[in-house]
């Protein structure tokens, strides 16, 4: 069973009325407010509508209607070649708190899917080396690139900072 009074708190967020997201997606302010209130379920083409005033796709509100809001974990703590980290695994997003005193470098980090990966320095410098480049990040400085290339990190002070893995949307 879907709970589709998630499209109310979207709507609403997006300070939309009823008339207005009927007027942009073509759909019924009946239909649309029955959703709201759990009285009839979506077919796809209704979400498809719906989902694009949003910029989200019909599996993204299936999806928001199907799953917890929410989802608490709690932070599993690991050392890799001298960096210490505290992760948090989601299925789309991996969070890594991690420090490193100087000297420590990682010439394999874990294996990536297809992700993007940020890495954020709070404190201290590291050096991150990709196949053309490399960058030295010190306190407040941060990189977006892609995980799939090989990459090391070395500590150039005692550092302390953030990564996140963020899984791309399939491309098939």
């Amino acid at each position: 069973m879907f709970d589709f009074s998630i499209l109310r708190e979207i709507r609403k967020r997006s300070e939309m009325t009823l008339s207005a997201l009927s007027e942009a997606s073509g759909v019924s302010i009946a239909v649309i407010s029955k959703l709201e209130r759990n009285q009839t379920q979506a077919e796809v083409e209704t979400l498809y509508k719906i989902g694009r005033v949003f910029g989200m796709r019909a599996t993204d509100l299936l999806t928001l209607a199907e799953a917890p809001l929410s989802n608490r974990k709690e932070s599993e703590f690991y050392d890799a070649d001298g960096f210490l980290f505290r992760a948090v695994r989601y299925a789309n997003a991996n969070c890594l708190l991690g420090e490193a005193p100087k000297g420590a470098s990682i010439s394999k980090p874990e294996i990536h899917h297809d992700d993007h990966e940020i890495c954020w320095v709070l404190k201290g410098t590291l050096k991150l080396t990709l196949p053309q480049e490399t960058q030295t990040l010190s306190g407040g400085q941060s990189i977006q690139f892609d995980a799939i290339q090989e990459h090391s990190y070395e500590a150039i002070e005692d550092c302390q900072f953030l990564i996140v893995h963020i899984r791309k949307d399939k491309r098939y």
